[in-house]
């Protein structure tokens, strides 16, 4: 039986929409790759964006904080290799500002299993999952309550990377990325790879 009450549970929905409205290096990828290839393609990357998310979540409600806790190396490791796995890609979007638009079918990666790398190479979310969790709901949470914390989360990221991917797709939207294609992969690629460099160099 369920025991977190609809209060809390809309509580959840309203922070967690907030933080998801906040730039990040999922937003910014599936951004440009609506742009780019359009809502197709795009919408597959965001639904694997809204999956990686969605198992931080997961893993907070299996206690992964606790573990990062005990062993402070283990999240010094995971926020290097996400970092370095950002940079990565953020360095590609900058080589890659020049060439020629893709076919469609082409995708550059544009699939639902890149879309999760990408948002789990983020540890970030599992800490916002994670003071979410510990913030609204009791400490002693039974598996229907985690199934149903789990389910929203999953929905409300389905949601927006959707809602994301379908408006950044939007034909006066893509016309104004063709003209300065250049300049916008330039700039996503270098935002991307300083969130990742962020993430390395903070303690």
């Amino acid at each position: 039986m369920i025991q977190i009450t609809a209060d809390q549970l809309g509580l959840f929905v309203a922070t967690l929409s907030v933080a998801i409205l906040s730039p990040g290096p999922g937003v910014i990828a599936v951004s440009q790759g609506a742009f780019a290839l359009g809502r197709t393609r795009a919408l597959a990357y965001g639904w694997g964006l809204a999956i990686g998310a969605s198992v931080w979540c997961l893993f907070a409600l299996l206690g992964l904080t606790a573990l990062f806790r005990v062993a402070p190396w283990t999240l010094v490791l995971l926020k290097m290799l996400g970092g370095a796995y950002l940079i990565w890609i953020g360095a590609k979007m900058w080589r890659h500002a020049a060439d020629p638009l893709p076919e469609a079918s082409a995708g550059r990666g544009m699939g639902i299993w890149s879309g999760m790398a990408l948002n789990l190479s983020n540890p970030k979310p599992a800490l916002f999952y994670s003071a979410v969790l510990l913030s609204i709901f009791p400490a002693a949470l039974s598996p229907a309550d985690k199934g149903a914390i789990f389910a929203v989360a999953l929905s409300v990221e389905l949601f927006f990377y959707t809602a994301l991917a379908s408006l950044m797709a939007l034909p006066l939207l893509r016309r104004r990325y063709y003209a300065a294609k250049f300049w916008i992969d330039r700039g996503a690629g270098a935002a991307i790879a300083l969130l990742g460099l962020s993430l390395v160099l903070r303690p």
